[in-house]
């Protein structure tokens, strides 16, 4: 007499797991194309930074002067739109705090780094040398106990060679120090990435983004107060091209973020060296910019390692307890989280 009640339950467990399997695949797809979207979109605000960055400096702004104000504007300008419209994404825990402070700090020390060597080297040469940091990304995921590919390696082989090439130039001696900075500059900003992605576990992106904005105003802004008394030059030709980068800085590190909560920090960087193609094009037809046949050759070998991120496998996105960054794990999120239904 009891089997029929036995036999239906089985039956409808077995409809519901279908139902429940096929809405994770559905959504799968979609997380991942807002995930490539948001990289993409990035990558191409990221490409117009040096443009903006050295036509500011051309006209006179001091190198501080741009990161102190683009950085602090770009906070401010999120923190409003987050009060007035995303209220509830101001909240985090002090945990996911710490990360952010960790990461901005790094980040914008690499800033310092950055708009320092575009005032001693040209925008492209800046943002090809700067475009290494896939490769840096990739030294810091080591010791983070995450391991490369073969290929992996063979591209930063290709990598290594194109930057000593880059450096290369028949009509003047490209500044060594300048050099130095972009990289340290690159070098840091990849290890921010994968901080962030420690946070983005239990963060959504907007939140991480606003409070790893505000840990970067607090490092250049009084560094550039501590520099001397070096003021941006009235004239509106200076203050075009830092609002145009305060917009990109805004634009690029949102979706910089979101890229990496649904991708991951390498899928994302790997994603975002199409910039280098952003800066190319607009550091040829708007700053005038050229290069001699070695720097050309120099770009075919970084082309030739991008165009291998097809074939290459990508590393797991699962969340290692361990290594380098393995302290940067928030706590498990309370139930009470007030963007916990929108996420």
């Amino acid at each position: 007499m009891d089997k029929p009640p036995q036999s239906r339950r089985p039956r409808s467990r077995m409809r519901e797991i279908p139902e429940d399997i096929s809405r994770m695949v559905e959504a799968r797809p979609n997380r991942r194309a807002i995930g490539i979207l948001a990289a993409l979109t990035s990558a191409a605000f990221l490409g117009m930074t040096p443009i903006f960055g050295k036509q500011a400096i051309l006209f006179g702004a001091p190198a501080l002067a741009v990161v102190a104000i683009r950085t602090s504007l770009a906070s401010l300008l999120l923190f409003l739109v987050m009060y007035l419209f995303f209220r509830p994404y101001l909240y985090i825990y002090p945990a996911g705090l710490l990360g952010c402070l960790l990461a901005g700090f790094i980040n914008g020390l690499g800033s310092v780094f950055y708009y320092n060597s575009l005032a001693r080297i040209e925008a492209g040469v800046g943002q090809l040398l700067f475009t290494l940091y896939p490769f840096f990304l990739v030294m810091w995921l080591i010791l983070d106990r995450q391991l490369p590919t073969r290929l992996t390696i063979v591209r930063v082989g290709l990598a290594i060679g194109a930057v000593y090439l880059l450096t290369q130039t028949g009509y003047h001696h490209i500044d060594p120090v300048g050099i130095l900075q972009m990289l340290v500059a690159s070098a840091l900003y990849a290890l921010h990435i994968p901080i962030n992605q420690r946070v983005l576990y239990d963060m959504p992106a907007p939140t991480v983004t606003a409070y790893t904005l505000l840990a970067m105003s607090l490092v250049v802004v009084p560094t550039y107060l501590i520099s001397g008394p070096q003021a941006v030059p009235p004239g509106l030709q200076a203050w075009y091209p830092i609002f145009g980068l305060t917009m990109v800085t805004f634009f690029s590190r949102l979706t910089l973020f979101i890229g990496v909560k649904h991708l991951g920090a390498m899928q994302t960087a790997l994603l975002g060296l199409s910039e280098t193609l952003v800066t190319l094009f607009f550091a040829h037809f708007w700053l005038k910019e050229g290069f001699t046949y070695q720097q050309w050759i120099g770009v075919s070998l970084l082309v030739s390692s991008l165009i291998l991120v097809i074939i290459d496998r990508q590393p797991s996105k699962q969340q290692n307890q361990g290594g380098l960054l393995g302290w940067v794990r928030p706590p498990p999120s309370p139930t009470d989280i007030p963007w916990q239904i929108r996420e």
